[in-house]
């Protein structure tokens, strides 16, 4: 983690370990912090690659699954990239800063991500770079808005997928009503962030509890491939247009939309045993195969997780499990949007 913000969480008795790791109580604390009181995490999970230059728009437009064109300055938009088979390389959430997109995306992939996208500029006029000018933090609860106000007026009225700008950072009002800060590394709106007394800091594992409520899952080197963007409901956060012109994988996804109803979709799922990103899950239904996986998952409990399940939509009511012997069930739970298909 960026050393300044590791400082941070020690001073705030966050201690976490070379895997961002920390003791099940400390967890624990600060999943319980995050439902009532106001929050920070300082995100080292993710990074952002900015894209610039002449044909910058034109080259995402290409490149991505949604319409790069729609990002106008103080709007914000999610995104996926895949392969030519339609399987998701990476999701993103974009948004525009000065003359360049900001692309956060998993930091585990970023490296590989940055490289491919760079092999495919060939002529164009476009720079892609991993910036490091910039660290990116959540923010949430109840006296979050009002904390923020003095650095971004907007930040009370600031609308779901919106952004708000000034010299060293950019706020964004995240789905879940929490907020994402962009902070200019060494600037002086994030020694005036880092000096905040009424929050409570929290690790990136326990803010990720936000997105799997929102169920939003972000692909992370365990997921990378396996999922078309719709098994991961996609398209239902906004993250795919298919009204725009070709990008990789087009064909596969359109032919996925309009063919009728998914069979694997991502659900909200408990469960109380711990698992990892990336388990292969299984059902009576479909013996001896894998009929889906985890793209999330988060200790909310002792002897509880959520997490987000992507797996074949028939199979919850023979039972989805995590183990071929059928002794560790997840529970289907509501998601906060409906999974049948947006119609286009």
């Amino acid at each position: 983690m960026y050393a300044f913000w590791q400082q941070w969480l020690r001073q705030k008795g966050v201690n976490l370990d070379e895997q961002g790791q920390q003791p099940i109580e400390a967890h624990l604390r600060q999943v319980a912090a995050l439902e009532r009181e106001t929050v920070l995490a300082p995100l080292d999970n993710f990074v952002l690659l900015r894209v610039e230059g002449e044909d910058a728009e034109a080259f995402l437009q290409g490149q991505l699954s949604n319409d790069i064109r729609q990002i106008q300055p103080g709007e914000a938009q999610y995104s996926t990239y895949s392969t030519a088979k339609g399987r998701m390389l990476a999701s993103f959430l974009i948004w525009r800063h000065g003359n360049a997109y900001y692309l956060m995306v998993s930091a585990d992939i970023a490296p590989a991500i940055a490289k491919r996208l760079t092999m495919f500029v060939l002529r164009s006029k476009v720079k892609i770079t991993m910036d490091e000018e910039w660290f990116v933090l959540g923010m949430s609860g109840p006296q979050a808005a009002h904390i923020l106000q003095p650095h971004f007026a907007e930040a009370a009225n600031l609308e779901k997928m919106r952004v708000a700008e000034q010299g060293d950072g950019a706020l964004l009002r995240l789905p879940h009503d929490g907020y994402l800060l962009a902070l200019r590394r060494g600037g002086g709106l994030e020694t005036d962030i880092s000096k905040l007394e009424n929050v409570v800091a929290v690790s990136p594992a326990v803010w990720a509890l936000h997105d799997i409520r929102a169920g939003i899952a972000w692909v992370t080197g365990e997921t990378q491939e396996q999922f078309v963007p719709q098994m991961a409901n996609m398209e239902l956060i906004g993250a795919v247009n298919f009204k725009k012109g070709c990008y990789p994988g087009q064909e596969i996804v359109a032919r996925s939309q309009y063919l009728g109803k998914m069979k694997r979709r991502m659900f909200l799922a408990a469960f109380d045993q711990p698992l990892t990103v990336g388990c292969k899950l299984y059902s009576p239904d479909l013996p001896e195969q894998s009929i889906g996986m985890l793209a999330a998952v988060c200790q909310v409990e002792a002897s509880r997780y959520l997490g987000l399940a992507v797996v074949q939509s028939q199979t919850w009511d023979a039972g989805v499990f995590a183990d071929e012997a059928h002794a560790i069930a997840l529970r289907k739970l509501d998601l906060p949007y409906s999974i049948d298909p947006i119609a286009e």
